[in-house]
């Protein structure tokens, strides 16, 4: 050995002896220590907190939202989806809409500052819009053009109103269950359509699926079918599980409520073949865990991981009724605790493009022109009744997208980074002081609106009713255009109060409203529902009620919760709750414009009469 190499040695070994003692010196101490540390353990490491992801697909747009363990928003992310229409017919591509979920989720992953490994759960919820895809899983056409990518038919198409007529004149007992007549917006309809018109994708299609049982399945690999979509759009018996299972033994359970002589009598038969395998053989409770979570391949486009619990999916209005329909002020949620059947004077209004209109209870209620009652379609174990309208955010876009007058008032609207909703809000409310009216809604007195632009789902189920206007001038200005954007507001909560006495009067007992979606944003919006209907309309704390809705699917999946009654009461909260107006002259007022409102339907069915007798 060198002399520089045990000059080397020497100082490692002097450096080395103190930390030698001091070692020593600590296992000394902790053998002192040791009857001390064995009655007193170090504590646990905190729990890893809970990080639901709800991904919802709208018409326009997929949208992820991820939720800690008290049901607040910790960061949300939208994508846009592609749409054709044409006419009647309105479709879009299950590809494309996958992209764009995953976009979404990374998205709002990195603007919450949420890695993959720290969410826990994930439940989809979607537009009941109808997929086909062949035995590889690859899109099957349904579209005149023949574009593979179009293998989507979008909830809002109605190519299919004469096929739905043609399965209501079966008077089939399954259509006593969707009020009294399938719509064209339902899925029979349209499977009979594709049958009679594109034979061809009609022979490719392996499986037929609701838009969000399909994601479910996209991501999970498991074909199990949510109680929501199956009973709500495809004339799925839910009930004929009651006896046979209870949601907090949920499990996939073999399709047992297909009525297959429905099926055979509308020229269906061959989707009873193979039990029901291109329709679904099996089907379970919403937030029912679906096979071993995430496959590998769905985790990495989703950029979380494999093996994350996934719950049986939701319809995205119904998803909004779950993240909302607890969120009721402490002092109601005290009292519900004695009521049990104080959830059961709830409707929730979910309004986005369309408006839906969900109330649930504990007996079946059979209502005329209103669909259901649906059983555990979507608060497992009580009986669902559903009413809508098919075109609510979307018509209040064509108003004020058709006018004259829009282009520049979208650009002030825009300079100014509001909406046009709340500028057109701004005008009336100066209109209103200019004119010196009474009170705001006033300002339409000569002017009313029927909303039936895209047909009436609800109460009167007419998919061929139209919309009328009344009151029309050569007045192109801005000032007439907020008219016209209030008059179409009013008619569309004319048709809400119309869908609430029909149901109130078939032996539902509402009296509180809990609003969601886009348009519950908007403050005109909201307090013209409250004072035409007349009840308080309960906000949520968090805007994202569809959102919260999927989250809480998955968080049952992960057995975070055992129910999804306990997981809406730990998730939903209560916003601002907007009362009706208490002066006498506001609901004389909206008592006269409503009788218009009826009448105006009335008018309308006679001169369709005299129309058809001049054609006959």
């Amino acid at each position: 050995m060198s002399g520089s190499q045990r000059r080397a040695w020497s100082d490692q070994t002097l450096l080395l002896e103190p930390l030698q003692r001091r070692h020593q010196q600590i296992q000394h101490h902790s053998r002192l220590s040791s009857s001390v540390e064995m009655s007193t353990p170090p504590p646990p490491p905190p729990p890893l907190r809970s990080v639901f992801l709800g991904v919802d697909v709208g018409t326009g747009s997929a949208r992820a939202g991820l939720f800690d363990d008290d049901g607040r928003l910790l960061g949300s992310a939208s994508s846009p989806i592609q749409i054709w229409k044409d006419g009647d017919c309105i479709e879009q591509s299950s590809t494309d809409i996958w992209l764009a979920i995953c976009t979404a989720v990374k998205a709002a992953c990195s603007l919450a500052n949420i890695s993959g490994e720290e969410v826990t759960s994930l439940g989809f919820a979607a537009t009941c819009s109808l997929v086909a895809v062949d035995s590889d899983g690859q899109p099957v056409t349904v579209s005149w053009s023949g574009d593979t990518r179009r293998n989507i038919i979008v909830w809002m198409d109605h190519r299919a109103v004469q096929q739905a007529e043609r399965i209501n004149s079966s008077n089939s007992p399954v259509l006593q269950y969707c009020g009294g007549a399938v719509s064209p917006e339902m899925q029979p309809p349209k499977l009979l359509w594709v049958k009679e018109n594109l034979q061809e994708s009609w022979s490719m299609a392996f499986r037929w699926m609701d838009l969000s049982d399909w994601l479910s399945y996209r991501a999970t690999g498991d074909d199990t079918r949510s109680l929501c979509t199956t009973v709500c759009k495809w004339t799925y018996l839910g009930h004929a599980h009651m006896q046979q299972i209870n949601e907090k033994d949920s499990r996939d359970m073999e399709a047992c409520g297909w009525d297959d002589d429905f099926w055979e009598e509308i020229g269906l038969s061959d989707l009873v073949d193979g039990h029901h395998s291109k329709i679904g053989r099996s089907v379970a409770f919403p937030g029912h865990a679906l096979g071993s979570g995430l496959t590998p391949d769905a985790a990495k486009e989703l950029g979380l991981v494999a093996g994350t619990p996934v719950g049986t999916s939701l319809i995205d209005a119904h998803a909004g009724g779950v993240g909302v329909m607890e969120s009721v002020p402490v002092s109601d949620s005290e009292a519900k605790d004695i009521d049990k059947e104080a959830i059961c004077h709830r409707m929730v209004l979910v309004c986005g493009t369309s408006t839906c209109h969900m109330a649930i209870s504990q007996s079946k209620l059979f209502i005329p022109g209103v669909w259901g009652p649906f059983w555990s379609a979507m608060v497992p174990q009580y009986w669902l009744t559903e009413g809508g309208q098919s075109a609510t955010g979307a018509l209040l876009d064509y108003i004020i997208e058709n006018h004259v007058a829009s282009p520049h008032l979208a650009n002030r609207a825009a300079s100014r980074r509001i909406s046009i909703f709340e500028l057109l809000n701004e005008i009336l409310e100066s209109m209103k002081q200019e004119l010196g009216s009474l009170f705001l809604a006033a300002l339409t007195d000569d002017i009313h609106v029927f909303p039936d632009f895209h047909g009436n789902r609800s109460p009167i189920a007419d998919p061929k009713s139209k919309g009328m206007i009344c009151g029309l001038s050569l007045d192109t200005s801005e000032k007439q255009l907020a008219l016209l954007y209030l008059a179409t507001v009013q008619g569309i909560a004319y048709g809400t109060r119309h869908i609430v006495e029909h149901c109130n009067a078939h032996g539902h007992k509402i009296n509180t409203l809990l609003a969601c979606g886009g348009l519950a944003k908007n403050s005109l919006f909201v307090q013209e529902h409250a004072d035409i209907i007349g009840y308080p309309i309960v906000l949520p704390r968090e805007n994202e009620s569809v959102l919260l809705g999927a989250a809480i699917l998955g968080a049952v999946a992960s057995k975070k919760y055992s129910t999804m009654r306990e997981a809406m009461k730990a998730l939903n909260s209560a916003g601002q709750v907007v009362y009706p107006s208490n002066e006498a002259k506001v609901k004389k007022y909206h008592d006269a414009k409503y009788r218009i409102f009826r009448e105006l339907y009335e008018q309308h069915l006679s001169h369709r009469s005299i129309m058809v007798e001049a054609l006959a």
